[in-house]
């Protein structure tokens, strides 16, 4: 048999990591590694985070799964921190960014579906270089040509726009058009942030029309930029809201958050989740979100990703024909560069046990755990600065 008992969809590289201690992974072999990847922002508390850790042990002593025919005050209680932290009303739990996306979507379009809206209305406005998913709905969903292929036909219902184009989305919308779907900051895509021009538009295109303000918060939520949710930079609130990975601080989950308004076409039996909500995933969330939805918290994410992004502008100038330009907010930082970045954070993985993740646009994302210190901020940039400074730019094949 050639196939691997994994199945092979992963370009798994050879770290091979079997302990955490705060922001370091330790390989089987003893590596240590600084883990500026976070697991791609998820694992917010770091890798040893007592909090998270004493939950989860202490429910999985208790209940770990029950099923949703059933109360849950564990999911009550996690949803009413949600709903006094955020601009929603109400919460469906599931496990993942792309079932918290698919929700969003089901929950936009049932908005028109429901009692006297349009059904005619069924399009989501989308942009492009976005990444929302893996399901059949969320790689339609995007235009990245690369997701789609060996999957087609993809589903109909979404429309691909430029991002930060607001004229453009203008021209698009018409009587199919059921809301907009967007990242304020493109992950995937390349660190890339949304205007205030582009999303205080979608905002007002959206309250103009009665379509539905969906966002893509999965990468960007839950503290990452110095905020609870990214959208709080720009002043505007959402109908609808996909959040996963570092709500659960590296145990599996995800939430669609929305309004009354938004959500009344979520009635009883339109949407379900076997494991969506279990006690375990709820400890998880609530052990994160007492960590981090407080201003002291927030406040030091920002101080801390203000301090490293002055400093990886001052550094990038020494190295010209390297690096281009260093965006995003928080630390959720992103440095673009003037060749391919894959190869240089392999390199940095590789020589100097700095964990990266490369993005689109050539970017090199910096997603440390926000409970970096001191220490691990200087390691950083010497690990950085090493590698740089031994980086052979590959030629041009």
């Amino acid at each position: 048999m050639s196939i691997k008992p994994l199945m092979p969809v992963y370009p798994r590289c050879g770290v091979r990591p079997v302990r955490g201690e705060h922001c370091h992974l330790i390989d089987e072999d003893g590596t240590r590694y600084l883990d500026f990847a976070s697991g791609i922002a998820v694992n917010l508390l770091g890798h040893s985070h007592e909090g998270l850790i004493g939950a989860i042990k202490s429910q999985a002593e208790t209940l770990m799964h029950v099923s949703n025919l059933y109360g849950s005050p564990q999911g009550e209680g996690l949803a009413q921190q949600l709903v006094d932290h955020t601009f929603g009303d109400t919460v469906f739990f599931c496990n993942s960014g792309a079932e918290a996306v698919e929700t969003a979507i089901k929950t936009a379009r049932s908005y028109h579906q429901h009692d006297d809206g349009d059904a005619n209305r069924t399009e989501l406005i989308t942009f492009k270089q976005a990444f929302h998913g893996r399901t059949m709905a969320t790689i339609s969903a995007s235009n990245q040509t690369k997701m789609h292929e060996g999957f087609r036909p993809l589903l109909d219902g979404f429309v691909y726009c430029d991002f930060n184009d607001l004229d453009a989305v203008k021209r698009l919308v018409n009587e199919r058009t059921a809301g907009f779907l967007v990242e304020p900051i493109q992950g995937e895509g390349g660190i890339r942030p949304a205007t205030q021009e582009f999303m205080t538009g979608l905002r007002q295109l959206a309250d103009e029309n009665d379509l539905m303000l969906v966002l893509d918060e999965v990468q960007c939520g839950v503290a990452r930029t110095g905020k609870l949710y990214a959208h709080e930079h720009y002043g505007i609130e959402p109908d609808i809201l996909a959040t996963a990975k570092g709500i659960g601080g590296g145990f599996p989950l995800g939430a669609c958050i929305a309004t009354e308004k938004a959500a009344r076409g979520m009635v009883f039996g339109a949407h379900g989740s076997t494991y969506g909500g279990n006690p375990l995933a709820m400890a998880a969330g609530k052990a994160v979100l007492d960590a981090v939805a407080n201003e002291a918290f927030l406040a030091e994410v920002t101080e801390k990703g203000e301090r490293i992004r002055t400093r990886l502008e001052q550094f990038i100038g020494n190295y010209p024909d390297l690096f281009d330009l260093v965006r995003g907010k928080g630390l959720m930082l992103g440095i673009r560069m003037k060749v391919e970045s894959r190869p240089f954070f392999v390199h940095l993985r590789d020589n100097h046990q700095l964990l990266m993740v490369a993005a689109g646009d050539q970017t090199l994302r910096v997603l440390p755990p926000l409970v970096i210190g001191d220490a691990e901020i200087e390691e950083f940039f010497d690990k950085l600065s090493a590698g740089a400074a031994s980086y052979v730019i590959p030629e041009a094949a």
